[in-house]
């Protein structure tokens, strides 16, 4: 009935809005159809008057008039734009000339001076294109790229990872002799000064630097700004300096074939059954299901768990009809550097590349192929730099909560870091091994032994490639630190031991706990009072 009543009393309101509507469709259709007035409408000439034909014919002359001068127009507009199309043209090629895309220098043998000239052109260019003359619109905070900073003894930086300082003399050859460079060439510059003829001026040298920065787009080249001391006090001479990248240049096409390339895996062991078999699982997916081109070797220390280690292999090999492995027992302490170099030696098929690995360790089919493409015999060897995973306990807060393993190989800030400071997980070829003189044996237990080969690869010729690789991980495990170790030895377990548990944000939650539980409790009365 409600509804009844309502539809009723809304009845004659709505019947009064469709009137409305009805009166102004009317009101514009007489508007639209109203007549122009004598002097917009053109004057028709009546069917039966004498001038009917003449007046027609004017009409049609005029009408065609209109349409010819309407065509002349848009002639003249297509000229024009055409016009200035074809300036464009002109602008755009004199710049591509001036500054030639990389892609399109040919460094011409035949004409040098072609080249060369096509080669400072575009050197040039990478001073317009880099952040030196003016600014460059960013998008986010994150995408600026900021400056380091160095004096005569120290190099200032915020990229430092795990094995570099905030404050460091610099290490590496490269970075000393870039710096070392630059300084001369500004030292160079200022004592020979542009435009100044024979005038008597201040002789600079070295120690009157006072401080540089710079930084490096990758795809433009260096910008160095370095400050020296002036004539009179606070008083300062200060030279900009650009180091340009030059242009892509192609060095090498060709095709590889791993189909047939061998990877023997070399793991050294004592005790730890249960971790092997946490390994054996991983093997078994990655290395014998996915990859199939691999073969395990295993050099185990003493007998304690031994038989218990040799049943998980041999139990792999039934449930996976594979054969492709080697088990070594040492009857010695264990060696980490022995056991990698017995397991070396021991293969007697063809050259074939070693991966010398942990039992602590999970790699992917993906990481078997970069450890193939990464080396090459007599050429190259590899080492990667494999993500270390925390102690899930503190990442994920409890027992109960923590996911099964694969879901924990998340390569986050959270979860773990770049092991840039290991050098245990290696690949190369067996050939190139035993060139360099292997491991060296006086090392006993823990550490040190994958530092030293490291070094003979850096002393020798070959190529040594140095990355962090996605499909590479160290699964967190408690370290113990015995007390037979060397001094040294015993400071770099217990330095890698702390670096294993969380990040400095989780051990601060860790360190301020009670603080934080405190606080809450504080929380929960003042909120019960009120």
């Amino acid at each position: 009935m409600m509804l009844r009543r309502g539809f009723i009393l809304f009845l004659p309101r709505l019947v009064g809005l469709l009137v409305v509507a009805c009166c102004l469709v009317s009101i514009v259709y007489m508007l639209a159809c109203t007549p122009k007035s004598d002097s917009q409408q053109l004057a028709l000439p009546r069917v039966h008057s004498p001038t009917a034909k003449e007046g027609y014919e004017a009409i049609l002359q005029e009408r065609e008039e209109q349409h010819r001068n309407y065509i002349i127009s848009l002639k003249k507009q297509i000229a024009q734009l055409k016009a200035e199309l074809q300036g464009r043209s002109e602008q755009l090629k004199n710049v591509q000339d001036q500054y030639p895309d990389p892609l399109d220098i040919q460094l011409d043998h035949s004409n040098p001076e072609k080249a060369q000239a096509n080669l400072l052109a575009f050197l040039r260019s990478q001073i317009d294109k880099a952040e030196v003359h003016s600014g460059v619109k960013l998008s986010t905070e994150y995408a600026a790229v900021p400056f380091e900073s160095f004096t005569l003894q120290k190099v200032y930086q915020l990229e430092t990872g795990l094995t570099r300082h905030p404050e460091e003399k610099p290490v590496r050859k490269d970075k000393r002799d870039e710096l070392i460079e630059v300084i001369e060439l500004a030292v160079g510059s200022l004592n020979n000064p542009e435009g100044e003829g024979n005038a008597k001026h201040h002789v600079y040298t070295a120690s009157d630097f006072v401080e540089g920065i710079y930084r490096t787009e990758k795809d433009k080249g260096t910008l160095y700004e370095l400050t020296f001391k002036g004539d009179a006090k606070h008083q300062f001479k200060k030279i900009v300096l650009f180091r340009p990248f030059g242009p892509v240049m192609k060095v090498k096409n060709e095709n590889v074939n791993m189909a047939d390339t061998l990877i023997n895996v070399i793991v050294p062991l004592a005790k730890r059954a249960s971790k092997f078999r946490q390994f054996m699982q991983n093997f078994r997916e990655m290395g014998i299901q996915q990859d199939g081109r691999i073969h395990l070797t295993v050099v185990y220390f003493g007998k304690e768990q031994m038989n218990e280690v040799k049943s998980i292999l041999e139990n792999t090999s039934r449930s996976a009809n594979f054969k492709n492995f080697t088990f070594i027992q040492l009857n010695e302490e264990f060696s980490r550097g022995k056991g990698l170099d017995v397991g070396a030696r021991f293969w007697k098929g063809n050259n074939v590349v070693l991966f010398f690995c942990d039992v602590d360790i999970y790699f992917t089919a993906e990481f078997l192929n970069s450890c193939r493409l990464n080396t090459q015999p007599g050429k190259k060897v590899f080492y990667p730099v494999l993500f270390s995973q925390y102690n899930p306990s503190i990442i994920y807060g409890h027992h109960d909560s923590i996911p099964p393993l694969e879901q924990q190989l998340i390569i986050k800030k959270e979860t773990g870091f770049w092991r840039d400071f290991g050098f245990g997980m290696t690949c190369q070829y067996r050939s190139d091994f035993i060139n360099i003189g292997g491991f060296d044996l006086d090392i006993k237990g823990w550490g040190g032994e994958d530092v030293h080969l490291y070094r003979k690869y850096l002393h020798s010729n070959l190529i040594v490639i140095r990355t962090p690789v996605r499909g590479l991980f160290h699964l967190w495990h408690e370290k113990q630190c015995l007390d037979e170790l060397t001094p040294e030895q015993y400071k770099m377990c217990m330095q890698s031991k702390a670096m294993n548990e969380a990040s400095h944000g989780q051990l601060g939650m860790l360190v301020f706990k009670q603080e934080i539980e405190t606080h809450l409790h504080r929380q929960k009365l003042s909120s019960k009072k009120t």
